[in-house]
């Protein structure tokens, strides 16, 4: 099949967060099973020279916005086999940020222009895989201008949801004009989203299956609690909704060949090797050298979806222990400045890294013997996937992606991967944090733990498999 993905992100060119590298990977382990992927997205200000430098221009056309008509270059690059179009645009695109005020009109363009370049790159597509609400509005596009045009004519939808909150919610008037629309769009079946235009429910409405990145966040989107204000369409779409968990590039997080980490170890070193790797994180954070101290990792954006207020609510307690906490990310600033704050205090056993750091990352996740993601909701997830592939045991609540990968250590079974709680709240987390470092003490049960850890599969060729069964079935 000839499959063609839309996305405002796709790493390694440009992303943000996990949309980027699920529509970085999936293209290639599709590949891989024998069909055929084009990838289209913006060219960012942002993207590095090494990879502009790889492109090469294709053509050039014009695509209207509302009344503008706008200049759209098309640049190439064709990678592990999957042919990626990049939009050329300065006023839309040329910015370093990838989100920015106007995104509205720019995303308008973006979606334009990918149906308008699809016949001078000769890709006939038998289905458009679009992704989130910046690509929300394709499928509308696509059923108000395009179902009499024979190249188009087999083509069908599907409309990935990344997390839901994020919705794009514009007024009527302006989205109308962006996308030259008749008001007949926006009724409360279609478009039309308490008194907005929601560019979100515009992919759910008129794509042909719609599909989120666990089963379990598959479910919870379906319900008052989880639904953000569409868990009525939701529900009423639910013959065509699909939960398939992402996975993560093995290639990009494997302690046996990672670069980035102090020193390499595989399962037969894995005890040895991560103490050698928190030792020299040590240092290198100027906390004080002890190999046997539990360093527990938090790896994240610093916000309330992440379950920081859980963290706030038992920072002194955690700090009380005999443990090691290492922060990573950015974030709203009252949880900054609270990890700021406790570092300072307590600089022999907080290490906060107000930063987004690719090799830290890769540095904390080798290092750490717990990893902390105690989150209110979270779609899939893709921390406790990379903690696992490094033996590092997770500490997660049980929503969405999380309860769908972490199974709770079973100390009378030896089942379990990780350990886990259920109810939102500090004190439940606290005890789960408690139980993990009770067992890390038992050196016979934590090898056992951090090899089962290890040996997990997560990778992109079964999520795949559930992809291509879908398109077939488009």
């Amino acid at each position: 099949m000839k499959i063609l993905m839309v996305s405002s992100e796709v790493a390694p060119y440009a992303k943000s967060g996990g949309l980027g590298d699920v529509v970085g990977a999936l293209p290639r382990a599709l590949v891989k099973q024998g069909h055929e992927v084009a990838v289209v997205m913006p060219k960012y200000g942002c993207i590095d020279e090494k990879y502009v430098s790889q492109m090469e221009y294709k053509f050039f056309i014009y695509v209207p916005v509302g009344w503008r008509t706008k200049y759209c270059g098309v640049f190439e690059i064709v990678k592990d086999g999957v042919r990626y179009y990049f939009i050329d645009n300065e006023y839309y695109f040329g910015s370093k940020d990838i989100y920015q005020w106007n995104d509205l009109e720019r995303f308008a363009f973006l979606d334009k222009a990918a149906l308008e370049i699809l016949k001078g790159i000769d890709f006939k597509p038998d289905v458009i895989h679009c992704h989130d609400w910046q690509t929300g509005m394709i499928p509308v596009i696509l059923e108000g201008y395009y179902k009499e045009d024979p190249f188009f004519k087999e083509t069908k939808t599907m409309f990935t949801i990344h997390n839901l909150r994020y919705q794009g919610i514009y007024d009527i008037e302006t989205v109308a004009d962006f996308f030259s629309l008749n008001m007949g769009y926006f009724v409360n079946d279609k478009l039309e989203f308490h008194g907005c235009a929601n560019l979100l429910k515009a992919g759910i409405v008129y794509s042909n299956y719609v599909t989120t990145v666990s089963p379990t966040y598959a479910e919870e989107i379906q319900t008052p609690q989880g639904g953000e204000r569409l868990d009525g369409l939701l529900r009423a779409r639910d013959n065509c909704l699909f939960g398939i968990l992402n996975g993560i590039d093995y290639e990009d997080y494997n302690p046996r060949k990672d670069s980035l980490i102090y020193e390499k170890y595989n399962l037969n070193t894995c005890i040895e090797g991560k103490k050698k790797n928190k030792m020299e994180l040590q240092k290198e954070l100027g906390l004080p050298v002890d190999g046997e101290k539990v360093m527990i990792g938090l790896v994240s954006r610093l916000v309330d979806q992440k379950g920081l207020d859980l963290i706030a609510e038992i920072m002194n307690e955690l700090v009380g222990m005999d443990i090691q906490f290492v922060v990573l990310g950015t974030g709203d600033s009252k949880y900054e400045d609270m990890f700021r704050h406790y570092a300072w205090c307590n600089p022999e056993k907080v290490s906060a890294n107000i930063m987004f750091s690719n090799e830290r990352a890769h540095k904390v996740y080798a290092a750490c013997d717990l990893f902390l993601m105690p989150s209110m909701f979270e779609p899939c997830g893709l921390g406790q996937i990379i903690a696992l592939a490094y033996g590092t045991i997770p500490i997660v609540r049980e929503t969405g992606g999380l309860k769908d990968t972490i199974k709770s250590y079973n100390e009378f079974t030896g089942e379990g991967n990780g350990f886990s709680f259920n109810a939102y709240n500090a004190q439940d987390m606290l005890y789960t944090i408690k139980r993990a470092i009770g067992f890390f003490s038992d050196k016979d049960v934590w090898k056992k733990l951090v090899k089962r850890a290890m040996k997990e599969d997560f990778s992109w060729e079964e999520s795949a498999k559930k992809y291509i069964d879908l398109y077939e079935q488009l």
